[in-house]
């Protein structure tokens, strides 16, 4: 299967924080996730742990590579940067991910937030999204039990299927 490309400074293994989310359902297609995923003014509608997202530069409503973004997620304002916009084409996977960041000196954190999304056959749909993070507060993440990043991003991906299968009942 195809995997999350990691730029220098973020690869899994070597940073203070990681966790992997991945869901395979039927009846989905990357078409029909792509949408909401790619706006993040659709992300508090499914994913109640985003919120007040902004694009900056009158960019969006769909990020492109080099879009700047803002929104808050765990407690933490984010500020971002799209470095990876490939949309669906037929046969290769459609990938987005960001740069984000947010707080100053020890309270820094910088984070790689990456999602993959793949037709596969019988009419399925992976959805695989990973991130991994830097800093002090990524180190307090990476203790906590059960894991707030990993059980955040689960919920991140059951919202985003139920509202990508809500608009595919809708049309």
């Amino acid at each position: 299967m195809n995997s999350i490309v990691w730029p220098e400074g973020f690869v899994p293994g070597f940073c203070d924080n990681f966790c992997s989310n991945e869901v395979i359902v039927a009846g989905l297609s990357v078409a029909d996730v792509w949408p909401l995923l790619v706006a993040p003014s659709e992300w508090p509608v499914y994913y109640k742990n985003s919120a007040n997202p902004r694009f900056y530069d009158d960019k969006g409503p769909a990020m492109a590579e080099g879009d700047r973004f803002y929104f808050e997620t765990f407690g933490f304002p984010v500020e971002s940067r799209c470095v990876e916009a490939v949309a669906p084409v037929a046969g290769q996977p459609a990938r987005l991910a960001w740069h984000g960041w947010a707080g100053e000196g020890d309270t820094r954190l910088d984070v790689h937030h990456a999602w993959l999304l793949e037709d596969l056959d019988g009419g399925r749909v992976r959805i695989l999204t990973q991130e991994t993070q830097n800093g002090e507060p990524a180190k307090e993440l990476a203790a906590a039990v059960p894991n707030p990043m990993i059980n955040g991003h689960q919920e991140w991906l059951d919202g985003l299927v139920a509202a990508a299968r809500a608009a595919k009942n809708a049309a």
